[in-house]
C-alpha cells in the first residue's frame, strides 16, 4: 500500500469552504473522490495531507447516508484538506 500525499484538490464550488470535493491529487496521481474512497477503503492506498508542519491521514467519514473523506481531527479549521489548492 503506497501512502500517497494529497497537495491539491478540486471542488464544485472553489469558494465555498463546506462544498464537495471532487478530485484530489498529488506528485503523480490524480483520483476523483470516489476513487480515493475506494483506495482506502480496500486499502490500495492511504494518503495524507501536510501543513503547517503537521501531517495529518486522510479518512473516510459519512454524513447523511453519503461517504466522504477529510483529514482526521487536528483541531485546524477548516479541514487541511479544503486548504489545499486548485488541481489543474
Amino acid at each position: 500500500m503506497a501512502h500517497l500525499q494529497i497537495t491539491c484538490i478540486n471542488k464544485t464550488d472553489r469558494f465555498n469552504p463546506h462544498e464537495r470535493i471532487q478530485n484530489v491529487g498529488g506528485p503523480g496521481f490524480k483520483f476523483s473522490q470516489p476513487d480515493a474512497i475506494r483506495c482506502i477503503e480496500q486499502g490500495i492506498h492511504s494518503f495524507y495531507v501536510s501543513a503547517g508542519g503537521h501531517t495529518v491521514n486522510v479518512v473516510v467519514a459519512t454524513h447523511n447516508g453519503n461517504k466522504y473523506i477529510k483529514t482526521q481531527a487536528d483541531g485546524v479549521q477548516p479541514d487541511n484538506l479544503l486548504r489545499l489548492p486548485e488541481c489543474r
